[in-house]
C-alpha cells in the first residue's frame, strides 16, 4: 500500500491555529474518502472530518465550527485547519485513506494544546 505522512503538528496555545497535511502517492487518491481522526491518551480513536471524492464534509460535532477538512487531487494533498483550538484537542491525529474496500493510515503527527 502507498503509505500516507502527515506533517504539521505540534505545540500551540489555546486559541491559536495548526494546519496539518496529508501526502498520498497514490493513483486512486482521487476517488478516496480521506479523512483525520485523532487519539487521545486513554481514549480511543476518534473520527475528526473527512471528505468524499466529490467534496462532501463531515465532522465530529467536538470540531464543528473551528476545523476544516479539505482536499487537492492535482497534488493528492488533503489538510485540516484547525483554528480556536482547545486543550482537550491535544492527540495523535491520523490521516486515514478509504478506497475499494481498503483503508490505511499514516503514522499520526502529534496536536499539544496548552492552557
Amino acid at each position: 500500500q502507498v503509505p500516507l505522512v502527515e506533517s504539521g503538528g505540534g505545540l500551540v496555545q489555546a486559541g491559536g491555529s495548526l494546519r496539518l497535511s496529508c501526502a498520498d502517492s497514490g493513483r486512486l487518491f482521487s476517488i478516496s474518502r480521506m479523512g483525520w481522526y485523532r487519539q487521545a491518551p486513554g481514549k480511543q480513536r476518534e473520527l475528526v472530518a473527512s471528505i468524499t471524492n466529490g467534496g462532501s464534509t463531515t465532522y465530529a460535532d467536538s470540531v464543528k465550527g473551528r476545523f476544516t477538512i479539505s482536499r487537492d487531487n492535482a497534488k493528492m494533498m488533503v489538510y485540516l485547519q484547525m483554528d480556536s483550538l482547545k486543550p482537550e484537542d491535544t492527540a495523535v491525529y491520523y490521516c486515514n485513506r478509504v478506497v475499494s474496500g481498503s483503508t490505511d493510515w499514516g503514522p499520526g503527527t502529534q496536536v499539544t494544546v496548552s492552557s
